[in-house]
C-alpha cells in the first residue's frame, strides 16, 4: 500500500495556498504519489478548496482563506493554513480505502522528418543515428505524463532513451507550429499553441492538446501514459 504522509512535508505559500511536496528528484514512484494527492482532493474536496496544481514532485493547493476561516469558526480554527494541512494529512490516511482512476494510455500519432520535423536529420546526425532509427526508438517508448504546463496542454513526459537526447537550439524559433513533436535535452514534448521555442522539432501531430471548449480543457492529464505512432501525411491530411 502506498503511503502518501512518508517523506512528505508541508508549508505555507502566501496566505491562500500551501505546498505539499512529497520528495526529491524525478521518478515514477513519486509522480504516483502526486497523483494520488491530485485524486484524493478532487474526490473529496474540503470547503474553500480552489484547485491543486501538480509538478514533478509536489502538489501545490489553492485555497479561500475566508471560506477556510468561517467553514470551521465553531471548530476555533482560526489560521485557515492550519485547518487546510490537518485535513490535507487527515485525507492521506484514508488514501487506502479510495479507489483511484486507472491509468489511461493515448496513442498520439505523429508524421515525423521533412516539413513536419525539420530537426529530424540533425538528431540522427547528433546521436550517430539514421531517421529512421530516431523514429523507431521514438516511437518505441511509452511516456508519463507528470505535469502540464508552460503554455495550456504541454506535456512535460519522462521515459525518453537517451540514446535520442539532443541539446535545445542555440537561437530558438519565434514559431513553432501547434502539434509539433520535439526533443530537448533528455525530454519530449508536443507544442499545443504557437509559440517561440529552441526544442529540437522532429515531427508532428493532428491531435490537438489544448480543448478549450471542453472539461478538462487538455487532452493529456498528468499519470497518462503516451505512445508515439508514425503514420504518413496522408494519414495526417485525413485526422
Amino acid at each position: 500500500m502506498l503511503n502518501l504522509k512518508e517523506n512528505v512535508q508541508i508549508r505555507p505559500l502566501g496566505d491562500s495556498a500551501l505546498v505539499i511536496q512529497v520528495g526529491e528528484g524525478i521518478n515514477e514512484a513519486i509522480q504516483k504519489k502526486v497523483q494520488n494527492i491530485l485524486n484524493l482532493l478532487e474526490i473529496h474536496p474540503f470547503q474553500g478548496f480552489i484547485e491543486a496544481v501538480p509538478a514533478y514532485n509536489s502538489v501545490t493547493v489553492y485555497y479561500n482563506p475566508i471560506d477556510v476561516y468561517f467553514s470551521n469558526l465553531e471548530k476555533g480554527v482560526e489560521i485557515p493554513y492550519e485547518n487546510v494541512k490537518t485535513k490535507i494529512l487527515s485525507l492521506m490516511n484514508q488514501s487506502h480505502i479510495i479507489e483511484m482512476p486507472k491509468e489511461r494510455v493515448v496513442k498520439i500519432p505523429v508524421v515525423y522528418g521533412g516539413e513536419m520535423g525539420p530537426d529530424l536529420e540533425f538528431v540522427a546526425s547528433y546521436n550517430g543515428l539514421t531517421p529512421s532509427e530516431v523514429i523507431k526508438i521514438h516511437s518505441s517508448a511509452e511516456y508519463l505524463v507528470y505535469m502540464i504546463g508552460f503554455a495550456p496542454g504541454f506535456p512535460f513526459m519522462g521515459g525518453m532513451n537517451k540514446q535520442i537526447a539532443t541539446p535545445r537550439k542555440e537561437t530558438p524559433r519565434l514559431a513553432i507550429a501547434p502539434g509539433s513533436v520535439g526533443i530537448a535535452g533528455n525530454q519530449t514534448g508536443i507544442y499545443p499553441l504557437e509559440t517561440p521555442g529552441g526544442w529540437q522539432i522532429i515531427g508532428r501531430t493532428p491531435s490537438q492538446l489544448f480543448l478549450p471548449d471542453q472539461s478538462p480543457p487538455t487532452l493529456l492529464q498528468p499519470g497518462d501514459r503516451i505512445q508515439f505512432v508514425p503514420i504518413s501525411m496522408e494519414r495526417y491530411k485525413m485526422d
